[in-house]
């Protein structure tokens, strides 16, 4: 088990804070491993026994049949009578009902809940209407570039991180397909199957979703066009075109549930001179880039969108609310904020053309003010300061404490 500070980070300072924590994400991102990372930290730092840490996983045939009152027998004929229980939780959706059987535990025992789920189900409405200022969410995601060199590490020689990050790209980030060293077709071969699980199990199944040819056009359509800024009303369009018609309404539903499962992130716009977020036009992003090249195979022109999915996930990760610019008649790739902190990124493949130069660095020498601003590129030799904008190589640019 590779420890992913990160994540055990964010959720330790709630320990015993009478909040259930909820890890949410799209499957096979590590949520079940970071969970049992905190019962290790449970043990290790507050020595708490054994007898008073207690995990189920709902996911398992033995729960298959488990309804709410069997839920909520088990789990309080587990719970320690003479002091806090600490009760984690694996796949809690696959139990209809479990938000009130969490809310009752929560309230009439003395308790610390954990719980873990990768669907709409985690996020739905009933959350909210049994749970109400009771939770706190922590997305988790697939390896980031530095824990990708770091699962490497554990079986082979890990190379300079400009030619590792080479194999990331291509590679994707889900940790099932870094504990070995998998060929990359064995790779997009467990990713496909997350993938499949995912659409057939959360979407589809839960969803009764009968035209599953018309989900599987959208999810083509938005993985083909990642990076690219589109709307309903676009993708209604090309299934026009290939003589499939669908309302924009129900497009805009499809594209909800691919958010609700985690495959996709939506990136709204930001207009910087009217400063308000843009409703059309918005941007999407993979949960991981393997998950395009296992649907619809690697090509080497995908590169630069990869960079810049690569580039969202990891401004996601450090907790950066994340806008596409529209400047003018132009864009700037992200416009990332946290807290009273800004910084502005303009990702490119390569800048070696005065014309690329004029189009990554014009963008934001247009932005007057003075928060850091980066062009982040594939080029070894492209690095430096050009009128206060820093150029870095985007290995390196990830691999950053601090941007």
């Amino acid at each position: 088990m590779i420890y992913r500070p990160i994540y055990v980070n964010q959720i330790v300072p709630y320990v015993d804070a009478p909040l259930v924590k909820i890890l949410t994400g799209v499957r096979r991102c590590g949520k079940s491993t970071v969970m049992q990372m905190v019962m290790e930290w449970l043990r290790q730092e507050r020595q708490i026994p054994d007898g008073r840490i207690v995990s189920y996983r709902f996911d398992s045939m033995e729960y298959a049949d488990m309804d709410d009152r069997g839920m909520y027998a088990l789990l309080k004929g587990s719970l320690v009578p003479d002091g806090r229980t600490y009760l984690f939780l694996d796949e809690v959706q696959e139990v209809e009902g479990w938000e009130r059987v969490v809310n009752s535990i929560a309230t009439d025992f003395d308790v610390d809940i954990y719980v873990t789920g990768s669907n709409s189900r985690m996020m739905s409405s009933e959350i909210s209407t049994y749970l109400t200022g009771r939770y706190v969410s922590f997305r988790i995601y697939t390896l980031s570039f530095r824990e990708y060199l770091d699962f490497k590490a554990a079986y082979s020689e890990v190379r300079s991180p400009r030619k590792e990050f080479l194999d990331y790209v291509r590679l994707g980030g889900f940790p099932a397909t870094h504990l070995r060293a998998y060929a990359q077709d064995e790779v997009y071969n467990i990713v496909r199957d997350i993938y499949q699980a995912t659409v057939f199990s959360d979407i589809v199944r839960h969803s009764q979703i009968r035209r599953v040819d018309q989900l599987e056009r959208i999810v083509k359509y938005t993985f083909q066009n990642i990076g690219n800024t589109f709307s309903a009303k676009s993708i209604s369009d090309y299934l026009k075109s290939e003589h499939r018609s669908m309302d924009h309404e129900t497009v805009y539903s499809y594209l909800e549930k691919l958010e609700q499962a985690y495959l996709l992130q939506r990136c709204p716009r930001y207009d910087l001179r009217g400063k308000e977020i843009l409703k059309t036009q918005e941007k999407f992003y993979l949960a991981d880039v393997s998950l395009k090249y296992s649907v619809l195979g690697f090509s080497p022109d995908d590169v630069a969108a990869s960079l810049e999915n690569i580039v969202y996930l990891e401004l996601c990760r450090r907790k950066y609310e994340v806008c596409v610019g529209k400047a003018g008649d132009g864009e700037i790739d992200f416009v990332a904020s946290r807290g009273n902190d800004r910084i502005y990124v303009q990702v490119t493949q390569e800048i070696r053309t005065e014309q690329a130069r004029k189009r990554e660095y014009g963008r934001l020498l247009d932005i007057h003010d003075n928060y850091p601003k980066y062009v982040l590129c594939l080029d070894d030799f492209a690095e430096g300061n050009v009128d206060g904008i820093r150029t870095m190589h985007v290995a390196d640019f990830l691999l950053c404490d601090e941007f």
